[in-house]
């Protein structure tokens, strides 16, 4: 079989999933992408140029879409060429994201197509007016609506979807959910764990290590749509009460999702500039982006992780943090929801409750027995559901080879349920106001012939 996986940062999402394909015996696969973040043995990696985006007289409802059909464009043709010098592919397994998925039915019209749609646009129910002070008009409804433009085409192009969580699923149309396939990448458990020898090098040469009380945010951008400023109004209270206490932070300054600051180059400097002057910024610690293995490291010395974010895209580092037996608190938002039982393997908090995430970190500082309880617990849930070798690849290789085989109708089950293991059911998870227990929680303290 021969496989072609279109990333624009490949390998993003395919990297284990790759890997296991181009070791199989007899299989060629290939990537396409705009840039390439890692080499994969036995993957032959092929690039388009970074096409222009959209013009500045372009309607602005319509600028995302011109930069997808740009982007489209530019991927066709580069596979275009690829299929001129003989590989064309039985499977296409592409990321449509930013556009590359527009037009390789019309390149491949015979391969079997299998996007992974990451995100449906909503002016309702997920990110767009979660927060109250960005109400939802028509010309903002409309705009958003419109982003959706080139998910309707690739959905349209494709032969089968997959997507990382059931909310993320059910945030697309009732008719293309029938088509879509819940498999998340996973994680690698038995290298994110918790190493109890662990010490994470902050940029001033000091150490850390777990006998401080370490409290950790990971985002990468720092910024309101992963709950950044209330995390930094809770830190004079957390410091004062907790005088062992050192936070680490983890992110960018840019801004990845949302809208920049208006009075300062950077919410972290907007942030600095409210709570600074409360902080004793010698605790504090703004390490920007960092290496996998430190992240691993400082997870394993986190005695309070802290993960909070709209209704939108879950990430990697939340489950990593619990693979890692981090003590969690998140945000009772649907997609956190959907991971994390309040109580159980972490605790949840109202997004924008300040008070009482202030709250809870310090319980958990104070209470480790029973933060070390909820991380192992979290832990196992990691094992039990997103388990990279025993659980994750084998899902999403079998439905890449259903697809390939175009036997997606082994692929409907119609006793599925979309209700998660956190009993919550979708609609609840998609309420903007979701929320948690407040007064439980409370209560605790390789080249091929051909193309080469």
């Amino acid at each position: 079989m021969r496989t072609l996986f279109v990333h624009q940062s490949f390998p993003g999402q395919y990297r284990h999933v790759a890997a296991a394909l181009a070791g199989r015996k007899g299989h060629q696969v290939a990537a396409l992408g705009e840039q390439r973040l890692g080499t994969i043995q036995g993957v032959r990696h092929f690039h388009y140029s970074k096409p222009e985006g959209a013009g500045d007289a372009t309607h602005r409802y319509l600028r995302p879409l011109e930069a997808s059909v740009r982007r489209g464009q530019a991927a066709a043709r580069a596979a275009a060429a690829l299929k001129a010098r003989g590989f064309e592919p039985d499977l296409v397994c592409c990321h449509p994201g930013w556009g590359e998925g527009l037009y390789l039915r019309d390149v491949f019209p015979k391969a079997k197509l299998l996007y992974y749609f990451e995100f449906f646009y909503s002016a309702h129910g997920a990110d767009v007016g979660f927060a109250s002070d960005q109400p939802v008009g028509l010309d903002e409804a409309a705009r958003v609506r419109t982003l959706n433009a080139n998910h309707l085409l690739c959905l349209e192009a494709a032969d089968w979807g997959q997507t990382p969580t059931e909310w993320q699923r059910s945030r697309f149309p009732s008719w293309a959910q029938e088509r879509i396939t819940v498999a998340h990448e996973g994680v690698d458990t038995d290298l994110a764990k918790r190493d109890p020898d662990a010490r994470f090098t902050l940029p001033d040469g000091r150490s850390l290590g777990r006998e401080e009380e370490v409290v950790t945010f990971v985002a990468r951008g720092l910024e309101p749509y992963r709950g950044f400023p209330s995390f930094m109004r809770t830190l004079p209270e957390v410091l004062r009460l907790r005088p062992r206490a050192q936070v680490v932070i983890v992110g960018g300054d840019e801004t990845q999702y949302g809208q920049r600051p208006a009075s300062a180059p950077s919410w972290r400097e907007e942030l600095l500039a409210e709570v600074g002057p409360q902080l004793d910024l010698g605790r504090v610690h703004f390490v920007g982006r960092i290496p996998h293995p430190q992240l691993r490291a400082l997870f394993s010395i986190s005695a309070a992780h802290v993960y909070l974010t709209y209704p939108f895209v879950l990430s990697w580092s939340l489950i990593e943090a619990m693979a890692s037996s981090c003590p969690v608190i998140g945000s009772a938002t649907a997609p956190v929801q959907e991971v994390i039982r309040d109580g159980e393997n972490g605790l949840l908090v109202p997004f924008g409750d300040e008070d009482f995430l202030k709250e809870k970190i310090i319980t958990l500082l104070e209470d480790p027995r029973w933060a070390e309880d909820l991380a192992a617990a979290a832990r196992q849930t990691t094992i039990d559901r997103f388990d990279l070798q025993r659980v994750c690849l084998p899902r999403n290789v079998a439905l890449l080879d259903a697809v390939a085989s175009g036997k997606v109708q082994d692929l409907q089950d119609p006793d599925h349920s979309p209700t998660t293991e956190s009993g919550i059911e979708p609609e609840t998870m998609c309420a903007p106001d979701a929320t948690v227990d407040v007064n439980r929680c409370r209560s605790h303290a390789k080249t091929e012939q051909g193309w080469s």
